[in-house]
């Protein structure tokens, strides 16, 4: 199992941030939760092999693979 997830909420990570921490191109998924967040995954992560992240995963209801990366406050790219 892979449960690696980080949470940034007081600023923006710069594109070339969001790529190094999940390893390559950059999605952007909206959770729909009690407080407006969003995903930023690995877009090519299910063609690499990359392993299942059952956290995230859980989170955004679909199959989430690789490292996640969740915006909420300050630290979300779209409005």
């Amino acid at each position: 199992m892979n449960y690696d997830v980080a949470i940034v909420s007081d600023e923006k990570p710069t594109l070339e941030e969001a790529q190094k921490f999940v390893g390559g191109l950059v999605e952007v998924i909206e959770l729909n939760g009690k407080i407006p967040a969003q995903m930023m995954v690995n877009e090519e992560g299910l063609i690499y092999g990359l392993p299942h992240n059952e956290i995230a995963s859980a989170m955004s209801k679909r199959t989430i693979v690789g490292k996640a990366l969740i915006l909420y406050g300050n630290a979300r790219w779209i409005d």
